[in-house]
Order: structure tokens, then C-alpha cells, then sequence
């Protein structure tokens, strides 16, 4: 385990590639992983991933905003969605038959 005291999470290596190969993001010719995020909820499924070459970062705060959207869909039993762009105390859509076709005129971000 990789860390200090100032993370609030546990860092990982993986030089073996193990965890690597189970995810798909392991190259063989390299030897090592690929970039890869993987939002994994309590219940063990993963509910977004983002993989990506070594040219381009991540952009931390969208992985944020991305965990807290997962955590209010949760904590709402899935009655609430969170549309992209998304931020915490934003309106969110209440999915269902009434809402196909018409998220452009319910949810209006710039207001």
C-alpha cells in the first residue's frame, strides 16, 4: 500500500498486473496497466469506468462530481437522476414514462 496519512483511501500498486488483467487494462507488450478509474458501488458492480493512454490526464474533479451523482442515485433508491453536468443540490430528473423524449424540456441546466 502506497500513502500517508492525508489520503483518506487506501493506494494501490499493481506490479504484477494481476487486478490489471481482471479489468482489462493490462498491457502484455508493456508490462504494465493502462490508465484505468473504475466506480465501483457497495454491492461490488461497477457503475462507470474511463480508460485512457498516458498523453491524456484525468480530470479529478469530474470523477467527483461522478461518485457523489452514483451516491445521490443511490441514496434515492434510483427515484432521482442525475443528468450530465450534474452538481450536487442541481435539480435532477424523476425518471419514467413522462420524462422519454422530454428530459430538454424538463431539465434546464443554465437556469
Amino acid at each position: 500500500m502506497i500513502g500517508n496519512d492525508h489520503l483518506p483511501f487506501p493506494m494501490l500498486s499493481d506490479g504484477g498486473g494481476h487486478i490489471g488483467r481482471t479489468y482489462g487494462v493490462y498491457d502484455e507488450g508493456s508490462g504494465v496497466n493502462i490508465r484505468g478509474r473504475f466506480l465501483i458501488d457497495p454491492d461490488g458492480i461497477i457503475q462507470a469506468m474511463e480508460v485512457m493512454t498516458p498523453p491524456v490526464g484525468r480530470r479529478i474533479a469530474e470523477t467527483i462530481r461522478q461518485v457523489q451523482a452514483f451516491q445521490h442515485v443511490r441514496a434515492t433508491k434510483g427515484a432521482e437522476v442525475c443528468p450530465a453536468g450534474w452538481e450536487p443540490g442541481k435539480p435532477t430528473l424523476k425518471p419514467g414514462p413522462d420524462l422519454v423524449g422530454k428530459v430538454w424540456k424538463v431539465w434546464k441546466p443554465d437556469e
